[in-house]
């Protein structure tokens, strides 16, 4: 699984590889047990097989997304549709907070 995330990683551009670099880092370093994987063609990270976070690669940057992410007290996260995810945009690896995402 590590290698399909590590192919991901290599098809993105030099800014948003470094940012996906990042957040892998710390997922790894949160979130060991996790297990990563590509799903829905985009690296997710698991536990006891239920998506908990995840990354994708869009125009303008980097999509972080926490499945139970609005019962967060987060107020940097959006809501995404109708359950309970919800997201941040990285633009560039600087808008990485690494003590706010452990």
């Amino acid at each position: 699984m590590k290698e399909a995330i590590a192919n991901y990683h290599a098809a993105q551009s030099e800014a948003d590889r470094t940012t996906c670099d990042t957040l892998l880092s710390l997922v790894d370093l949160v979130l060991p047990e996790a297990q990563g994987r590509v799903w829905h063609v985009h690296p997710v990270f698991f536990l006891d097989d239920n998506p908990v976070v995840g990354y994708s690669v869009l125009k303008g940057g980097v999509r972080l997304l926490f499945w139970s992410g609005q019962s967060f007290d987060e107020p940097a996260l959006s809501p995404v549709g109708k359950f309970e995810a919800a997201k941040a945009r990285l633009a560039l690896v600087d808008d990485v907070d690494e003590r706010n995402l452990r």
